[in-house]
């Protein structure tokens, strides 16, 4: 906290603490986020292993034999995706989670390390999971009315994980809070998320273009595709561990700075430097009744 402060923020500085927080302690924010996402990469690059290449030096009976033959790796396929969705939700919240973890240690003024952020995420996953699928299902339900509907709750819903994990709320209750925290700021948020799209969408750009480039110059050359194939799987993991913080690192002191700005929090952690500071007394207001 000495090394931050913690009051009231403009959006510009709320994103110059999130740079400068990133940068400084780079090693730990892509360490959390790339440890889990690694189990994804293998999953992928796994499949791009076993994908079956074009081959035009086939005769087309033998083709059709294959063809006939894939229908009896249906089951395998099944569970294939199964496997994939279950690895993809765990690289997903042990990576968001430990990342808010981090930034929480950090902007309070104290230290982690990679292992002890990802190791506190294991009590909270089955919370963490319920929070995520509650709160798609919240932008989801609301976009289907308009696309700016969804776009505002999802703004509205900013902080609901900061405020699972850092309060010990349950799903609901989460929702609850971030939506009371984040009145009269939703466009701040709109702003932060506008600012991640246009950072992943170039980084992705940077990294995996080039080896599309290949998959499209060498579409019949099965060495060459299964290559460049691998190739943009490792340009999306690089992608996605580059930018993925920046987001969760920006909502966590988005989260402290609407608590600075609606509870007093440097007061109330002032008054209590343990850092156990309890959410604000008043009632929530519940947008899912």
């Amino acid at each position: 906290m000495a090394e931050l402060g913690l009051r009231p923020l403009s959006l510009g500085e709320i994103l110059d603490r999130t740079f400068s927080l990133y940068r400084r302690h780079f090693i730990l924010f892509i360490g959390i986020t790339g440890l889990p996402h690694l189990l994804i990469l293998g999953l992928n690059l796994g499949q791009v292993l076993l994908m079956k290449m074009p081959d035009v030096t086939k005769p087309p009976f033998a083709t059709q034999l294959q063809a006939r033959g894939t229908g009896g790796l249906m089951a395998f396929g099944i569970v294939g995706l199964l496997v994939g969705v279950v690895v993809y939700m765990l690289a997903y919240l042990f990576s968001q989670g430990g990342t808010i973890y981090a930034v929480s240690e950090l902007y309070l003024g104290r230290t982690t390390t990679i292992g002890a952020s990802l190791r506190r995420v294991w009590g909270q996953l089955a919370n963490l999971f319920g929070v995520s699928l509650l709160n798609g299902l919240a932008v989801m339900g609301a976009a289907i009315l308009l696309i700016i509907p969804g776009i505002y709750v999802a703004c509205r819903l900013i902080t609901c994980v900061p405020a699972a994990l850092l309060e010990d709320l349950g799903p609901r209750e989460s929702l609850e809070r971030s939506f009371r925290l984040t009145k009269n700021n939703a466009g701040r948020a709109f702003l932060i998320y506008l600012l991640y799209f246009v950072l992943l969408y170039v980084t992705a750009l940077l990294f995996m273009t080039p080896f599309g480039v290949l998959v499209a110059v060498y579409p019949k050359d099965p060495g060459m595709l299964r290559l460049s194939m691998a190739l943009v799987q490792v340009g999306s993991f690089l992608a996605g561990i580059l930018v993925g913080p920046f987001l969760l690192i920006a909502t966590s002191i988005f989260y402290y700075d609407l608590r600075v700005r609606k509870e007093a929090f440097d007061l109330q952690l002032m008054m209590n430097p343990g850092g156990t500071v309890p959410s604000g007394t008043s009632t929530v207001p519940s947008m899912l009744a």
